[in-house]
């Protein structure tokens, strides 16, 4: 069992890996200008009570999403959230996720 661990380890740091590269920043930077730069601002700064995203980690930023997808309130601008993200694919979020996760703060 001891010698089975590294190979255990070495497939779920894989298919981890593998996952997030599946995703597509390029996508997600055109979904983000699209669709969340009206509230958020261009460069995700945040805007009025619309809060910054940037230098949120990429499982953050999927997680309220997929929070919000499901109609979950989870803050102040949850009414506003919801309806958006209602429409998101599992890919969308993952898009999003991954081109948010690397702006720098």
């Amino acid at each position: 069992m001891k010698r089975c661990l590294p190979f255990v380890v070495l497939m779920v740091v894989t298919a981890l890996t593998a996952t997030a590269q599946a995703a597509d920043k390029s996508a997600g930077e055109t979904l983000y200008a699209d669709e969340c730069a009206q509230c958020h601002g261009r460069e995700g700064k945040g805007m009025a009570s619309f809060p910054s995203l940037t230098g949120r980690d990429a499982d953050y930023i999927a997680s309220r999403l997929e929070t919000y997808r499901a109609g979950e309130r989870v803050g102040a601008n949850s009414s506003l959230m919801i309806p958006n993200a209602t429409d998101l694919s599992d890919e969308d979020i993952a898009n999003l996720a991954a081109y948010l996760g690397e702006q720098p703060e």
